[in-house]
């Protein structure tokens, strides 16, 4: 169905038996902050809203979201494989490894080379190990690291074995290095990419990260959050309307 206001094209939804919905998350926006908006446009229907693996707030891209009866399903669309876009930047550290907190240290970058950029991919590649960063939503003992990282409390990090069965190198404008990366559940792009610079012997944080797929859902296929909050709220109003001329 056709959404005057949006021209997009949207099937007929039904919430209540279960829906998936590919969502792109907009800049600044939580996944939670996703999944309220959807969850309040469908009042005055009481659903099960949840989504199918966070993104940080300063990431864009796919977000999955399951209504209804597909809920429960949520675990198994979350442990499929990631596929992501970013652009980091060489030469300069922050404590949460994005552009969330303050460059914290710089270090020059006028002798790293193209040649010694592309080799560094290869430790990430396959089975590795990491860190999560300190300000992530891992919790510990029951709370969120990111709440104890901004109280400025010390933190214990556990380290997580995960997979990336590709990491390539997209673009390099120095300090900018654009890469693509297909990886598992779990994987922190932003612990890499710190990562990636101690491997060059400098430092690194991610300025900009898209999730393109998760499993066989892609981001082209995904409704910006206004088009369908604006495309529910008049399904809302129209129904309305129906009761109250009846």
């Amino acid at each position: 169905m056709l959404d005057n206001n949006t021209n997009t094209q949207f099937p007929d939804f039904n919430f209540a038996e279960g829906e998936l919905l590919l969502i792109n998350k907009p800049y600044k926006w939580t996944s939670f902050d996703v999944v309220g908006k959807i969850r309040n446009s469908l009042k005055p229907l009481k659903l099960k809203v949840g989504h199918a693996g966070t993104l940080d707030p300063l990431a864009t891209g796919l977000l999955i979201i399951c209504t209804g009866k597909l809920t429960k399903k949520i675990d198994t669309f979350q442990a499929e494989e990631k596929e992501y876009t970013g652009t980091m930047i060489l030469g300069a550290s922050t404590p949460s490894f994005d552009m969330e907190t303050e460059v914290d240290a710089e270090f020059p970058i006028d002798k790293i080379t193209e040649e010694e950029i592309y080799k560094a991919v290869e430790p990430f590649k396959g089975d590795i190990e990491q860190y999560p960063p300190a300000h992530s939503a891992v919790k510990v003992n029951g709370e969120r690291l990111y709440v104890k990282a901004r109280l400025g409390e010390e933190v214990e990090l556990r380290k997580r074995f995960v997979t990336v069965s590709e990491f390539e190198i997209t673009r390099i404008a120095l300090p900018e290095v654009d890469f693509r990366i297909v990886c598992s559940k779990g994987t922190y792009i932003r612990s890499l990419v710190s990562d990636f610079g101690k491997q060059l012997n400098n430092a690194a944080y991610l300025s900009k990260l898209t999730r393109t797929r998760s499993g066989n859902f892609l981001l082209s296929n995904a409704f910006e959050v206004a088009d369908l909050v604006q495309y529910l709220r008049n399904k809302r109003e129209e129904k309305k309307l129906e009761t109250d001329t009846d």
